[in-house]
C-alpha cells in the first residue's frame, strides 16, 4: 500500500455519566483518532490514551505529537516503495521508545485501509472463530453503596453477564460485600488499577470471602514479583492488566506465577497483532484471556469485539454496548442482545465515523502528507 497522507483528529465525546476510578474521574472521553488515506481505500484507529497521563503515561496530546513528528514519517519510506503493511508498521516503529497507544492507533488505521481494500473483515483476519461476543460491564466508584447498588441492577436488568467493580483503599470490602449480598452469584470481578501496596496483602485477602472471577491488577505494574506473592497468599485469582505490555511481558507475569488470567487491551500493548499474540501465548499456556476496554468510541469497540471473537477469550469482556457511554456514539451504535455484542462482518473494522456527529466533537485535526 501506498500512503497520501494521515490525519490525526482529536475528539471530545460526552459521556453519559462520570467515570471513576482509583486515578481519576472522567466527564468527557478526548480520544485521538488516525485516519490513514491510500491510494484506494483509507482506514481509521482509535488511541486509547486519555487526556492526562494518569491511567498510563500516554495522553492524547502527546500521542498527537508523537505521531505527527515521528511515527507518522517512519512509514514515508514503506509508503513510497510500495511495500507498507500493517505487520511491517511495528518493526518501522520499534526505534521509538514506548508511545505503544499512538502506534496502536497508527498501524490499526492502516490495517483497516488495507483490509477494506481487501474486502476482508477484521474478525477474520485476527482468527475470530465466533459471530456475537459475551460482554460484561465496568462499573466506577460511586458516591455510596445505595447508588452502587442502583447502578449494578440496572445493568444487570440490560443483560450484562458479569459485573466489573472499580476499587481502591477504602472502597473494595464492604461494596463488595454489599453487591454479593444483593444480587447473589453474579459473574462479579474488581479491578484495581495499581491502588494497593505489598503491604496491603492482608487487607485484599478478605476479598477471598466473595467468589470473585479475578482481581485485576491490584500492584503497581512494574511488580510482577509482588503480583506473585500475593497470588501465593490469595485465593482469588489474580489477572494482570498494566503491566502485560506485550508477548514476552505476558510470558514472563505467567512464568513467575504473577497471574492466572490476562486482560487484553489492544492499545496497551502496541496493536491489535500484538493482541493476538498475547492470546497466542496465554492459549499455549492455558491461560484464560478477557479484553478491557479504555471507553472507546464504536471505532475502537469495533476493533475490540473482533479481538474478543477469538478462541481464547473465553470471560466476557468490557465490550459494553454504546449506551453504557454515549448518547451518541461515533458510528452507529453497538447494542446490546442476550448479553452479546454482534462482531462486525463488513470489510476492514465494519464500521465508519458519521460525518456529522464527527465533525460536531472534533476539536482538533491535523494532516500529514506522506511523501
Amino acid at each position: 500500500m501506498r500512503l497520501t497522507g494521515v490525519e490525526i483528529r482529536t475528539v471530545a465525546v460526552p459521556l453519559v455519566a462520570p467515570f471513576r476510578t482509583s486515578f481519576g474521574t472522567e466527564t468527557v472521553r478526548e480520544a485521538l483518532l488516525v485516519r490513514a488515506v491510500a491510494e484506494d481505500s483509507e482506514g481509521w484507529g482509535e488511541s486509547g490514551a486519555g487526556t492526562g497521563p494518569f491511567y498510563s503515561s500516554e495522553y492524547t496530546h502527546g500521542a498527537a505529537d508523537v505521531l505527527t513528528r515521528h511515527l507518522v514519517p517512519a512509514l514515508a519510506g514503506l509508503s513510497a516503495s510500495g511495500e507498507l503493511d500493517a505487520h511491517r508498521v511495528a518493526p518501522a516503529l520499534a526505534h521509538v521508545k514506548g508511545h505503544r497507544m499512538a502506534k496502536a492507533a497508527l498501524e490499526t488505521a492502516i490495517l483497516d485501509a488495507d483490509l477494506r481494500g481487501r474486502s476482508e473483515s477484521f474478525a477474520h483476519a485476527l482468527g475470530a472463530v465466533r459471530t456475537t461476543v459475551p460482554c460484561g460491564v465496568s462499573v466506577g466508584i460511586t458516591e455510596s453503596i445505595p447508588a452502587l447498588l442502583d447502578v449494578v441492577a440496572g445493568y444487570l436488568a440490560d443483560g450484562y453477564l458479569r459485573i466489573k467493580l472499580k476499587i481502591e483503599p477504602g472502597w473494595d470490602v464492604e461494596p463488595v460485600r454489599a453487591v454479593r449480598e444483593r444480587f447473589g452469584d453474579i459473574p462479579l470481578q474488581v479491578d484495581a488499577n495499581t491502588a494497593y501496596r505489598r503491604g496491603d496483602v492482608r487487607h485484599l485477602a478478605q476479598l477471598d470471602a466473595f467468589d470473585l472471577l479475578l482481581l485485576e491488577q491490584p500492584l503497581d505494574e512494574e511488580d510482577l514479583l509482588g503480583h506473585a506473592e500475593l497470588a501465593r497468599q490469595l485465593t482469588t485469582p489474580i489477572c494482570l492488566d498494566e503491566s502485560i505490555v506485550s508477548a514476552r511481558a505476558a510470558a514472563d507475569a505467567i512464568a513467575l506465577g504473577a497471574c492466572s488470567i490476562v486482560n487484553i487491551k489492544p492499545g496497551r500493548v502496541g496493536g491489535y497483532l500484538e493482541a493476538r499474540r498475547i492470546h497466542d501465548v496465554c492459549l499455549a499456556h492455558d491461560v484464560p484471556v478477557w479484553c478491557g476496554g479504555m471507553l472507546e468510541t464504536g471505532l475502537g469497540r469495533a476493533a475490540n469485539v473482533a479481538l474478543a471473537a477469538l478462541p481464547g477469550f473465553a470471560l466476557p469482556g468490557d465490550t459494553s454496548a454504546s449506551e453504557r457511554y454515549y448518547a451518541t456514539d461515533l458510528t452507529e451504535p453497538f447494542v446490546l442482545e442476550d448479553g452479546h455484542l454482534a462482531v462486525p462482518t463488513g470489510p476492514g473494522l465494519g464500521v465508519t465515523p458519521l460525518p456529522d456527529v464527527l465533525d460536531e466533537v472534533t476539536i482538533a485535526r491535523e494532516w500529514i502528507p506522506v511523501r
